[in-house]
């Protein structure tokens, strides 16, 4: 390809509304421009860089004996309907109806069309099976941003298997765990395999593959000593034993005006958070929840979702409260209460002498014993774990570190083929529900992904496998012949040898050039001018490093042959 036939619309400042690095590298490179709020148009560069990141999906896909298929993005409710998920899914479903009232949705996922298709599996004989695709989903983000990182259209890759026994979906689902590493490996993506909430996907297992950045918007939580790693929905730890001492024989009430909030308890009355019951109030599935964790501990809303196979949870609002405790927040608790649903975190579990509100506005209660005051119908794991927690599994201090989600695989079990009449003939003779697991890759987030582990200051910094090219000719002067006719003739050589190679014969300055070619990231340039054709030489500079070398133009294909053999 020739630069001047290219379309690249590089920019030389940032755009006003880029938060993440890649964001703003992508629109900066020519790489991307946005239509509208999660939506974006790929351009040329962007599409080429694609293309390679499917290929290596692809590749890793058949080496496992994935088939490839395409689905329609398009899906009727009444797939959905069955399933359950119709409702679940909520506003995130973009749903329409067609001409004659029917209702449609855009596919945000596609379990439930993959497993109608399974419905034509006829035999044990027929399993196990793994079915991929690359389609565009669709998902109605209340806050698209970060440019790729969080969308309302995409493209992801899903694979389903399909088998007869649990022991085969765990060893197809650790095909496509050994298959993601892989591709994450040869992306140049630092991948964290972690313990994840299933969420609405449902399933017995999950694990989400995250790659460290500031971009992301997912916390993990891991040991540096051993593998212990999980997402933030899924993560717990090992907290020391708290001592209370005996309290008191019965709780006592007393006067807190000015607390409401736990700080404030702290404060203004010595309390400290540890000894402190915070009472969150919570509508879940239009029942209303007192859901206590300790002072000092936040709610993972998705546990909660999780522990109760929750459809849809929401803060109960400051009149249902008032209603149903005859408070207001800040002076709640679950002593005495009677008829609403109690969920204890696990910290709390045997504490005494703890401080809670009485229900009463400005008022508190302390000398509070769990096992006796309060009428617990739950305990589970509630609360958000915190850095510096020990490991669940060997009692290191844990680290917390902010990640972007690039990959998420399944077992989902028998929930969508018992659910939409999938059975087989069973090697006995009798008929077998098939058991499935899903695993997914978004496409341009891993592109995204990519550009935010591999940038400098000067702009992005591709690995060779995904580059949109690997090595850019710079012709120095378009004017002088003998400069372009080794230029040309590099570049054929090159292009010869399967180089994938970019000349830039544009008529710019030499500046205006390098610059272009360190903002889109080409990991190679080799520059030719007139000084060093006078000497047989060109010269080879490393995007990543920024090493330059003097090069004899009869060794510069095989040179560079080299080169991007060594990175690959």
């Amino acid at each position: 390809m020739r630069w001047s036939q290219l379309y690249v619309p590089t920019l030389r400042e940032d755009p006003a509304d880029a938060d993440a690095v890649s964001h703003r590298l992508l629109v900066r490179g020519g790489y991307v421009r946005q239509l509208m709020a999660g939506h974006y148009s790929l351009l040329p560069l962007a599409v080429r860089v694609r293309s390679k990141i499917v290929e290596i999906i692809r590749q890793e896909m058949a080496a496992i004996g994935s088939q490839e298929f395409i689905l329609p993005a398009m899906h009727p409710a009444e797939v959905w309907q069955r399933s359950g998920r119709w409702e679940v899914m909520g506003e995130e479903m973009f749903r329409l109806k067609d001409r004659k009232g029917a209702d449609l949705a855009l596919g945000m996922t596609h379990e439930e069309i993959f497993t109608v298709l399974s419905q034509e599996l006829r035999s044990y004989r027929d399993l196990p099976q793994m079915w991929y695709q690359f389609q565009t989903k669709f998902r109605d983000e209340a806050r698209p941003k970060s440019g790729l990182l969080r969308v309302r259209e995409f493209t992801m890759k899903d694979s389903y298997s399909f088998d007869i026994e649990p022991d085969g979906l765990d060893h197809s689902f650790d095909l496509h765990k050994g298959a993601y590493e892989r591709i994450f490996a040869r992306l140049g993506l630092p991948a964290i395999g972690v313990r994840a909430s299933s969420g609405s996907m449902g399933g017995s297992a999950s694990v989400e593959f995250m790659s460290p950045s500031e971009a992301g918007e997912d916390l993990v939580v891991r040991c540096p000593r051993c593998d212990y790693a999980a997402n933030t929905e899924k993560a717990t730890s090992a907290l020391p034993v708290v001592e209370d001492g005996p309290g008191l024989d019965v709780p006592e009430r007393f006067d807190t005006p000015l607390a409401r909030t736990i700080d404030d308890l702290t404060r203004h009355h010595g309390v400290g958070p540890q000894s402190q019951i915070k009472t969150l109030v919570y509508v879940v599935d239009d029942q209303l929840t007192l859901i206590l964790v300790r002072g000092d501990h936040n709610l993972v809303e998705q546990k909660l979702i999780d522990t109760l196979a929750a459809k849809v949870i929401r803060p109960a609002t400051a009149e249902e409260i008032q209603v149903a405790l005859g408070a207001a927040p800040g002076s709640l608790g679950a002593v005495g209460v009677t008829g609403i649903p109690v969920l204890a975190d696990e910290a709390l579990r045997g504490r005494t002498a703890m401080t809670t509100g009485a229900n009463t506005d400005g008022v508190h209660l302390r000398g509070v014993s769990m096992e006796r005051d309060i009428a617990v119908d739950r305990w589970a794991d509630l609360r958000e774990v915190a850095a510096g927690e020990p490991c669940p599994e060997c009692g290191t201090p844990l680290e917390v570190v902010r990640t972007i989600e690039v990959g998420h695989i399944f077992k989902l079990g028998r929930k969508y083929t018992e659910t939409l009449g999938v059975s087989v003939l069973g090697p006995e003779g009798d008929r077998v529900v098939p058991i499935m697991g899903s695993y997914g890759i978004g496409v341009e987030r891993a592109l995204a992904s990519v550009v935010e582990t591999h940038h400098d200051e000067k702009g992005i910094v591709w690995p060779v496998a995904v580059a949109p090219f690997e090595v850019a000719v710079v012709i120095l002067n378009v004017s002088d012949e003998k400069v372009t006719e080794a230029a040309e003739d590099l570049y054929e050589r090159l292009a010869g040898q399967r180089v994938d190679v970019l000349l830039d014969d544009r008529n710019e300055r030499p500046g205006v050039k390098f610059r272009d070619v360190e903002l889109i990231g080409i990991p190679y340039r080799v520059t030719v001018g007139a000084r060093g054709l006078a000497d047989g030489t060109v010269e080879v500079t490393t995007r990543a490093t920024g090493e330059t070398l003097s090069v004899p133009v009869a060794g510069v294909v095989e040179h560079v042959r080299k080169l991007l053999s060594a990175a690959v």
